[in-house]
């Protein structure tokens, strides 16, 4: 589960609350726990062309950790740490940018934490030692737009046929709005299931 803090600033996790125990309760049977950014909110500048592109086109203005520094990512990996541990009374498994998408200062924020895994579109990797512990892409959807929609739609249904020895699933809940993209979902779990063995990102570290 990738747990975002506080999304788009306006929805802040309040330890205590109906929510945050609910989470706790989660990560009690056994949901590995990702911190998912901050506020999931790109607010960054970008003087690159390609990091404009990717922030504006590919992300919808939600690519958090494309263009922070390393001091900032930094603390907002540390402040959410210490937000979602505090919440689920153990440590997180992992981190996720959301997006999937790290700039510089995001990559080495990471490599001074203790964070176990990181993942990004197309790897698992170990933040400290920097080893790629699994390849293989992840399949999301997308439903802000109809062209998004079918474009999701249609690279799910390419994927789950390809003979890739790792695939990863992500569902984001507005996901489930829409029949087309459940369907998807579970054709694409259905084709997963056929020829792998789902496991947990903790057995990438055994």
């Amino acid at each position: 589960m990738l747990v975002v803090p506080n999304h788009w600033g306006d929805a802040p996790i309040i330890p205590g609350s109906p929510f945050a125990r609910r989470l706790r309760s989660w990560a009690e049977q056994g949901i590995e726990m990702f911190l998912h950014g901050f506020t999931h909110r790109d607010e960054a500048r970008y003087s690159g062309a390609s990091d404009r592109a990717r922030a504006r086109f590919m992300t919808a203005g939600e690519g958090e950790f494309l263009g922070l520094s390393r001091l900032e990512a930094t603390a907002r990996i540390e402040n959410g740490r210490v937000l979602i541990e505090g919440v689920i009374g153990r440590p997180i498994d992992g981190f996720v940018a959301p997006a999937w998408l790290y700039g510089e200062g995001a990559r080495e924020a990471l490599e001074q934490s203790t964070i176990p895994l990181a993942e990004d579109h197309l790897r698992v990797w170990s933040p400290a030692s920097g080893d790629q512990l699994a390849w293989g892409p992840v399949i999301t959807w997308a439903s802000r737009t109809r062209g998004r929609l079918l474009s999701s739609l249609a690279a799910a249904a390419a994927l789950r046929r390809a003979p890739l020895q790792v695939l990863r699933i992500g569902v984001h809940p507005p996901d489930i709005r829409h029949p087309a993209l459940v369907t998807s979902i579970g054709k694409t779990f259905t084709a997963a299931r056929r020829n792998r063995v789902p496991g947990r990102y903790g057995d990438l570290l055994r």
